[in-house]
């Protein structure tokens, strides 16, 4: 079990690549604070995780608002005694969100401040309880956009993905000889219920799906065991990077649409 006694938390838990990672990280030993906005999804996965025989508890905070994110830290810590992994993953894409020309202010400020002071504010304090148990490792939500463009429009959100890329380097050059890893994970598009709304148009899901050389989106279980992997000590000489689970998006120059 390649996180036996390890102590984790995971932003954006409720669903998608969250909740799915929570599941990974308990069925694989590791003992996980679930954190999320949302209380009823929450509460659901921290459930399913102990009715599988993991353990688990459940944070409901806001990444945007510093105070409860030291809360979730300090749960964590002050529960099992340490923090090994934690797992910025809560953000945001709104449908509102487009082009520089379409986005309003309103809606930049917004994805800004989940999307990428959520991701500060969880480094901020996860490497303050890292620092006094050792080390241990940081994953940052990034996205295959933070290394192209996208194909299409989504200022707000690409700007912060591309903001979490670079602070996730900047904190991994920082505090790699303190015993700390950062990574940011960049998954390609994942079937998870938000992309399903925002992809509801046939026209707009087909213009994805043609830039994905396996010719699919990815399941949220595969994103997670990569999750797996960067939280684990399989990749201990592993920091710094922007780790692709794209289905060869970002390796593509033109793909076939067959």
């Amino acid at each position: 079990m390649q996180l036996e006694g390890k102590t984790c938390v995971v932003t954006g838990a409720a669903g998608g690549i969250g909740r799915e990672t929570v599941l990974e990280f308990c069925a694989r030993g590791a003992r996980v604070v679930a954190a999320d906005l949302r209380p009823d999804g929450l509460e659901e996965v921290v459930a399913l995780a102990v009715e599988k025989g993991g353990t688990a508890i459940a944070s409901q905070m806001d990444v945007t608002v510093a105070a409860q994110v030291k809360n979730t830290i300090d749960l964590c810590e002050q529960t099992w005694g340490r923090v090994d992994v934690v797992f910025n993953n809560a953000g945001i894409f709104p449908g509102d969100d487009g082009s520089v020309l379409e986005t309003s202010e309103e809606t930049w400020a917004h994805v800004m401040d989940v999307n990428l002071k959520g991701v500060f504010l969880g480094c901020r304090y996860a490497v303050a309880a890292m620092l006094r148990c050792g080390g241990g490792s940081i994953i940052n939500t990034a996205s295959f956009v933070a290394l192209m463009g996208a194909a299409t429009s989504q200022s707000a959100y690409t700007a912060s993905k591309g903001g979490v890329l670079s602070l996730t380097r900047e904190i991994a050059v920082e505090y790699a000889r303190k015993g700390i890893r950062a990574n940011a994970l960049c998954p390609g598009p994942v079937n998870t219920p938000l992309l399903a709304e925002l992809l509801r148009d046939p026209e707009a899901r087909q213009r994805r799906l043609v830039h994905i050389p396996v010719g699919r989106l990815a399941e949220a279980g595969e994103i997670a065991r990569a999750v797996v992997f960067l939280a684990s000590d399989d990749s201990s000489y592993v920091t710094g990077t922007e780790f692709t689970v794209d289905g060869g998006i970002t390796a593509a120059y033109v793909t076939p649409e067959s």
